[in-house]
């Protein structure tokens, strides 16, 4: 009978011990987060207001562009404690991460966690969502976020999620958000992670159907013509032309003219279906080019124009050919001077609603 009592009370202080442990768990997590909830703010970062009643009516058709996302920064956390072996204090957002164009979610893990195995995991859970997903993991040591990709190393306490809420296919779906929100929560739980922030639902929706709309009132693109007004133009001497003027050939089967950073500024296309290939030039031709410049992805969109217009003339010139608009008819200097204005218009708008054109938001925003 004794051993039984005191098999029994022994049994209750296990029990208790591990109450209290399960108890203290439960409480480190919520003061946690009633600590988080505290210093996050409530106010919406709001990217742009509506503008008019004209931007109603999106587009039926937006074009897709071929430039790729600009390269990735990192940003540096508050510079709480600097020693390596204490953890820091919970660490922003990257700098390339921008709140209102992305949906974020930060995961804590309570050990240090192999990359590779993050990132085996999240391809899974995350598959089947139609925008992007970046990935970032916080250095304690160097105190900034790092870009994740397939190949990276290392093991990290945070790391952070980043989904496009905006692009020319449209805004985020229902479908997206709860993709990525629950997948998001899997990939944590299998890890024993804690997620930081879990957005809200129709907040996030809202705002994505709000910027589309705006993206949709500027999403512009402009282009003119150089037709043959006799023989067709011949590959050889249409790329000679191009590669006189400074432009490349690009993958996507046009040539591009671009700035001193490498951005796009104009593209010439054949106006025919077929694509230009270096390989087929030779023995090519075509009754006419296509000349356009993507509005929002170019920064000084007047100036662009302006050096489109000369390189048509000049082409035209050389080919004997002739300037015209889409309906075939001379394209002059009304014409000229309109489109001027109309560039100088969209990209106002776009400045008003601090979505500089040809800026990094922009070329995310206006990305296929």
């Amino acid at each position: 009978m004794d051993n039984e009592l005191q098999i029994g009370l022994a049994a209750l202080g296990v029990a208790s011990v591990a109450g209290i442990v399960a108890y203290n768990k439960w409480q480190e997590r919520k003061h946690r987060r009633q600590a988080e909830q505290a210093f996050k703010s409530d106010h919406r970062d709001v990217l742009l207001e509506p503008t008019d009643s004209g931007a109603d009516d999106r587009p039926a058709e937006r074009i897709e562009p071929s430039l790729g996302d600009p390269e990735p920064a990192v940003r540096r956390a508050p510079a709480a404690a600097q020693d390596p072996g204490v953890r820091k204090v919970t660490p922003g957002v990257p700098d390339v991460v921008d709140p209102r164009i992305d949906c974020v979610i930060r995961i804590e893990a309570i050990e240090p966690l192999d990359a590779p195995r993050l990132w085996a995991v999240q391809s899974e859970q995350l598959s089947g969502i139609a925008k992007p997903v970046r990935w970032f993991a916080f250095d304690d040591a160097a105190n900034l976020w790092r870009p994740l990709n397939a190949h990276s190393a290392g093991a990290y306490h945070w790391f952070c999620a980043a989904m496009q809420t905006v692009d020319r296919r449209g805004p985020i779906s229902e479908n997206d958000f709860l993709r990525f929100s629950g997948g998001m929560q899997h990939v944590a739980d299998q890890f024993l992670a804690v997620p930081a922030d879990l957005p809200a639902r129709g907040e996030a929706l809202r705002n994505a159907a709000e910027l589309d709309k705006f993206c949709a009132s500027v999403d512009v693109q402009i282009g003119i013509n150089v037709v043959s007004t006799g023989q067709p133009f011949v590959g050889t001497k249409v790329r000679a032309l191009a590669e006189s003027h400074g432009m490349v050939l690009g993958p996507d089967g046009s040539f591009h003219a671009r700035d001193e950073e490498g951005n796009t500024l104009f593209t010439l296309s054949n106006i025919e279906p077929a694509l230009f290939a270096a390989e087929e030039m030779r023995d090519m031709s075509t009754s006419g080019l296509t000349l356009v410049i993507d509005v929002p992805r170019v920064p000084n969109g007047v100036f662009a124009f302006e050096r489109m217009m000369r390189q048509a003339m000049q082409m035209a010139d050389a080919l004997q050919g002739t300037v015209v608009d889409d309906n075939r008819a001379p394209f002059g200097s009304e014409a000229a001077a309109m489109i001027r204005g109309q560039i100088q218009q969209f990209q106002t708008q776009m400045a008003s609603g601090d979505l500089p054109a040809g800026g990094p938001v922009a070329q995310r925003l206006f990305s296929a």
